[in-house]
């Protein structure tokens, strides 16, 4: 249903008042799983090259163990940055009175656990029983 124009007035009102208040914004930014992402992903490509530099200075010193040591800590950073991509694309939105959780669930087949079905069973029931 669509504001009317007082509310739509009210509404960009509000936005402006919010978009020019810092402490607001860095609050957002702060509950903003794509922030802490990237920030993740800078961090993991930070290990990755230091992994490198291990693997390289291993091979030339000599020294196997420094040069696996390197490739294991580029192995865990790169699936560290592969797990902190994954969470930056997948938004982390709640909704009030949990319809649009119930709707998200119903569309993926099979990720849904046990307990996820339990509650769309009981939810579903009918209404005499309740």
């Amino acid at each position: 249903m669509p504001l009317s124009e007082h509310e739509q007035r009210l509404f960009d009102q509000i936005e402006r008042s919010l978009a020019e208040d810092p402490k607001f914004a860095s609050a957002v930014r702060a509950s903003d799983p794509r922030f802490h992402a990237r920030r993740r992903l800078i961090i993991a490509a930070f290990v990755i090259v230091l992994g490198l530099a291990l693997v390289v200075y291993g091979a030339a010193s000599g020294t196997v163990l420094l040069g696996v040591a390197g490739f294991v800590v580029m192995l865990g950073s790169a699936a560290f940055a592969m797990q902190s991509r994954k969470r930056g694309q997948t938004p982390d939105l709640r909704s009030v009175g949990g319809t649009a959780s119930r709707r998200t669930r119903q569309g993926r087949k099979g990720s849904g656990g046990f307990l996820d079905r339990l509650e769309d069973r009981w939810k579903q029931r009918p209404e005499g029983h309740r």
